[in-house]
Order: structure tokens, then sequence, then C-alpha cells
């Protein structure tokens, strides 16, 4: 994952315009744990220390290698690859935390659907289990989407982050040593 997976948004609050940066990290983040985004959104990065996210970044450099990589889409996001029928790919190590790469993935097409992209279809990747996974975006989860914006911009404006809630993903976490002191 990278930290150049972004959306902006224009959003009317209480009549004024306010501009937020929505990012794909943090749609992910969102998903895994919210004490987590807080710290994403503050500036906090603890990932490049991280065993996982360097094992990530090795797959993302060996995998798919005959397709164009990294697509920036308006300075604004970067998909893994797009294959030509239309079909957006999204790499991940495996199907651990599979939810919350599924929500990334239908967030990228949510952001391209708002730009006026049409009759895109999306696919997890899996190269390490050999697996894929069709995500499609219904209406439902586009209301859904504009639920999760709305509170991953409540939770960046928190001035602390959240209460910890443990789960068997924080010992494996970039952030685990900031919680778990």
């Amino acid at each position: 994952m990278s930290d150049d997976y972004s959306c902006k948004y224009v959003l009317t609050m209480r009549g004024t315009a306010m501009e937020e940066r929505i990012t794909g990290v943090m749609i992910y983040y969102y998903f895994v744990c919210k004490r987590k985004l807080w710290y994403f959104c503050h500036e906090i990065r603890m990932e490049s220390d991280n065993e996982n996210v360097m094992l990530g970044k090795i797959l993302d450099d060996t995998s798919y290698k005959r397709d164009d990589k990294h697509i920036d889409i308006d300075g604004i996001i970067s998909i893994d690859f797009i294959r030509e029928n239309h079909e957006l790919h999204e790499v991940k190590k495996s199907k651990a935390i599979e939810e919350a790469g599924i929500w990334q993935t239908k967030y990228y097409l949510y952001y391209l659907e708002k730009r006026g992209v049409e009759n895109l279809h999306a696919q997890i990747d899996y190269p390490l289990l050999r697996k894929n996974r069709t995500v499609e975006l219904t209406e439902e989860d586009r209301k859904q989407l504009d639920t999760v914006i709305d509170e991953i911009i409540h939770i960046k404006n928190q001035e602390l982050p959240g209460d910890m809630q443990r789960s068997k993903l924080c010992y494996k976490c970039a952030y685990g040593d900031l919680c778990l002191i």
C-alpha cells in the first residue's frame, strides 16, 4: 500500500465547503483498526520498519511484471494495475484482512465512477495463494462508502486516538509497539 492512494472530496458541512483528502490506505485502515487510522491521519508512520509491510513491497515488486503497475489517476489515486478489459486489479499478500482489501477496492471503483469512468470491473489478486476475488460496487456499497468517508473525517478530527480494541492483528501490526506499550 502506498500513501498515494487518495481522493479529494469537497464536502458541505453545516453550510460551509471543506476539502478533505481521503486515501485508499485510510479506507483500508478504517476496516482494520480505527486507532491505526487515527495515527496514520496524524502522520504517525510506523510502516517503514515493519516486516509484513516490507514483504508486501517485495511481493508488489516481483508480481505481475508484464503489467503497467501503479497507475496514477489525476495525481490522486494509484491503482496496482488495470488490464485491457477495463479490469482494475489490487494485489494483496494474504486474505488475513480480506474485508479491508475489498472495501479499499470498492473505494477505487467508487472514486473512478464519481469521475465518469464507466464499465470498470475489479479483482483482488493474491499471488502467493494463486487466487483472486471479483469485487463489485453496489448501490448499498456506495451508501456505505459515503458513511465510511464521514466517519474517517470524524476520526481525523479527533484530538486523540480512540481506545485500543485488541485483536489478533495487533501483534503483527506496524503500530503494535505504539499501542501495546
